[in-house]
């Protein structure tokens, strides 16, 4: 009678303690390449690539607040929709169109645009305009 054959399904201990430590080299040889820290301004390319697209510039708020003529205000902010009517706005120096709001009524129209009127915002997008500088400005709006 012959041996009964062994089969020798899967690893030995030795064989896996190998693949365990070979593993761990591996891992360390790879992550010593990847964890390579540059001084800043040493990868140009990498700066070229990572560049902002557009940049944005704030600026103060205009240094003569509370001291515009009413057309200074106007043709800062008010002309882009009473130039042209845009949005149902009444067109500047168009009388008929100025009489028909709140009766041409100054306090009633500078109330209006103090707190902002269907697409025109408060202040008209203004926000550092006086109630003096609006009164102008609607002012020279309805000459």
């Amino acid at each position: 009678m012959s041996a009964p054959q062994q089969s020798h399904e899967g690893l030995s201990s030795l064989q896996i303690v190998f693949l365990v430590i070979a593993g761990f080299l591996l891992l360390l040889a790879f992550g010593a390449g990847f964890s390579k820290v540059t001084a800043s301004g040493e990868d140009a390319s990498a700066d070229a690539r990572i560049e902002a697209v557009a940049k944005v510039e704030v600026t103060a708020v205009a240094a003569n607040a509370g001291k515009r003529t009413g057309e200074e205000l106007y043709n800062a902010a008010c002309v882009a929709c009473h130039g042209s009517g845009a949005m149902g706005a009444p067109k500047a120096h168009d009388a008929g169109a100025w009489s028909a709001r709140l009766g041409g009524n100054l306090k009633s129209l500078l109330a209006s645009a103090i707190k902002g009127k269907g697409a025109m915002p408060p202040k008209g997008g203004v926000a550092d305009a006086t109630d003096e500088e609006l009164s102008k400005a609607i002012a020279f709006m309805q000459k």
